[in-house]
């Protein structure tokens, strides 16, 4: 019976309407930052996750995300018979050559560093490497690179540097395959005419020169059936750093593995260093409404004293006077994520047509709207976490509350 009674009375305390004017506001307003707090964090947290995921598709959707090369700098002979000595990796799509260097690109009067990545598009996995290229062409075809023709795709911020359109004509200039002759050493070079500019909206936008794995073949004079390295390619490109290891031990001494962390590993280790920091700052929104429970329950035992009393006289234990503030306390926390989680789920559905209904320019993002992306764990923990918040923040004012002493209370009544 007294188990029922608890929870009644916490509920009827919480949705009190008479008492203390100040008591009721400040525990209003401890609703409130939790509802801000819930729902701050949702919203931003997606725009994150959003952000986060573009990154991964649109870098490592393109770069190399696991590589294979000769430990001693030379080409690999006979990469499929390498990549079939290799166990199919955990999340492992797709396996194929690629043929590339370090080198410079120039226009009339521009001059850039770029790494050049030489692919195949009729190997067996050649739909895995393309798609995010045919995904971000801006400008051209990418189906004009053909082997012979001496084209390349170009990344749309490169392109823009170097002030070329599809159909132009730049040099490559390759770091490797020089030869010597009695004048020195001369570099790799060629024209190449510029099929088509792909735009990502990324750092590898300023990098990026693709051409077909047979003509950075010719250009870096590799030997027939030769390339630079064996590129393995995965659902998520951060599976790539689980079995990096396992990779370098079937292959053995004789090669070398790097993932794409090696170049990119600070970009993302920024990103989730933010996400950790803003989700820290807006923890605290809901940290301070959880102080003003604590304020709002000792100012309510303050005023109800006397009621507190008087329960005890009719019987009601301790534990349940505990239990009966906990369930007060509880209310503003269940109430406040709830609503919380409600708002942030309809605000993050649409906060790309509430944000151009405010009129803000976008623009500078490079897209049309912020990308958003919800997990459904990361929001259940989110909200979790606020009620748990709210829970140990009712522990002290109503263990006080169970310390009141009747005879105390009710001497001046």
């Amino acid at each position: 019976m007294f188990k029922p009674a608890t929870l009644f009375l916490g509920f009827r305390y919480s949705r009190a309407r008479h008492g203390n004017k100040f008591t009721r506001f400040i525990n209003r307003f401890a609703l409130a930052g939790i509802l801000i707090g819930v729902a701050a964090l949702i919203i931003v947290s997606s725009v994150m996750n959003g952000f986060e995921q573009q990154l991964k598709q649109r870098i490592l959707g393109v770069v190399p995300q696991l590589v294979v090369t000769a430990a001693d700098g030379s080409s690999v002979e006979n990469w499929s018979e390498l990549a079939a000595s290799v166990p199919k990796l955990t999340d492992q799509v797709a396996v194929f050559p690629q043929v590339g260097s370090a080198g410079v690109v120039q226009s009339s009067g521009q001059l850039r560093p770029v790494y050049i990545q030489g692919l195949f598009p009729h190997t067996a996995d050649a739909a895995v490497q393309w798609q995010p290229l045919r995904d971000y062409q801006v400008y051209g075809d990418v189906e004009k690179l053909r082997s012979g023709e001496y084209r390349v795709i170009l990344g749309q911020a490169l392109a823009q540097e170097l002030g070329v359109w599809p159909g132009d004509t730049i040099r490559v200039v390759a770091a490797a395959g020089g030869v010597y002759t009695p004048l020195g050493l001369m570099p790799a070079q060629r024209q190449f005419t510029v099929a088509a500019i792909v735009g990502m909206q990324s750092e590898a936008d300023s990098q990026l020169l693709v051409m077909h794995g047979a003509d950075a073949a010719r250009l870096l004079r590799l030997p027939a059936n030769h390339v630079s390295a064996v590129r393995y390619y995965f659902n998520d490109p951060f599976s790539a750093l689980k079995v990096e290891a396992q990779l370098q031990a079937a292959v053995g001494e004789a090669y070398k593995t790097q993932s794409w962390r090696a170049q990119y590993g600070e970009l993302f280790d920024a990103v989730s260093m933010e996400k950790r920091m803003v989700s820290l700052m807006l923890g605290l929104i809901i940290a301070v409404a959880a102080f003003n429970i604590v304020s709002a329950l000792m100012m309510v035992i303050q005023d109800k004293r006397a009621d507190i009393a008087i329960l005890q006289t009719m019987g009601l234990r301790r534990s349940h006077l505990h239990m009966m503030f906990m369930v007060q306390g509880l209310f503003n926390g269940l109430v406040g994520s709830l609503v919380g989680l409600i708002i942030g789920l309809l605000v993050g559905n649409y906060l790309n047509e509430i944000i151009q209904g405010l009129g803000i320019d976008l623009s500078f993002t490079g897209q049309l709207g912020l990308p958003v992306l919800m997990q459904p764990l990361q929001i259940t923990i989110i909200v979790l976490a606020a009620m748990l918040l709210t829970l140990l923040a009712t522990l002290y004012p109503a263990w006080r509350a169970s310390r009141v002493l009747p005879a105390e209370a009710l001497r001046y009544e």
